[in-house]
């Protein structure tokens, strides 16, 4: 459960604003405007220390309560601005489209795709396969993995890697909602805030496809009930 301690507005009208603010595409100051509008004063920095807070909290919650994914994994990153330079978003799918995990990363190489991998295996059943692009980080990346299951004797729990030019369009067709979100922001000012304001838009995208289990509710009180 998420601590709301010291908090001076009620917990529904701070994920319901954390929910607007990384479901549609609109600015803190449009957000406080909307916020007045039903009854909530609460200024832009404000609404966005809430996202900084809640949303990567929201995350962590829908990454362990989310409905099991498949083992045919399709991975890949996508581009995303923080201070005037590109940063990356490192996301999979499986092969029916649904989330496996998400990730931003300051550097695109072989560190990175190791983390990658080993944050998305431990929060997820082990892949028999992944597909990827031609790239050479993504791959070492997922070497390392195997090597690491090859050391402990782990015989059986090898990962195929099969890289192909063109990578299969259904994560990079995923990779679109993300970017029809962010586009209209313009770019973050901070590496925190971006990757604060991607875990809740990723969160977003997860109840669109019917991943944590509550398709009849509505797509708010699907987020707020992450919280507990």
């Amino acid at each position: 459960m998420i601590s709301f301690k010291g908090n001076h507005y009620p917990n529904d009208a701070i994920l319901y604003a954390v929910f607007f603010y990384v479901r549609y595409s609109v600015s803190y100051r449009d957000l406080e405007e909307i916020m007045q509008e039903r009854g909530v004063k609460v200024d832009h920095a404000t609404l966005n220390r809430w996202v900084e807070k809640y949303a990567p909290l929201i995350a962590a919650e829908a990454k362990k309560q989310k409905r099991q994914v498949g083992t045919s994994w399709r991975m890949d990153e996508t581009y995303i601005k923080v201070k005037g330079k590109w940063v990356y978003q490192y996301r999979a799918v499986d092969k029916q489209g649904k989330t496996v995990d998400f990730m931003l990363s300051e550097t695109r190489d072989e560190e990175a795709a190791t983390r990658f991998f080993e944050e998305a295996i431990g929060n997820n059943i082990l892949p028999e396969k992944v597909v990827m692009d031609k790239s050479g980080a993504n791959k070492a990346g997922l070497t390392n993995i195997n090597i690491c299951h090859f050391l402990s004797g782990c015989w059986l729990s090898f990962i195929d890697i099969i890289q192909v030019k063109y990578l299969n369009n259904i994560v990079e067709q995923d990779h679109r909602f993300i970017k029809r979100i962010t586009k209209p922001m313009m770019g973050f000012k901070a590496f925190r805030s971006a990757a604060a304001t991607l875990d809740g838009i990723e969160v977003a995208h997860m109840i669109r496809k019917g991943q944590l289990g509550q398709e009849d509710g509505p797509a708010y009180r699907q987020f707020i009930a992450l919280a507990g």
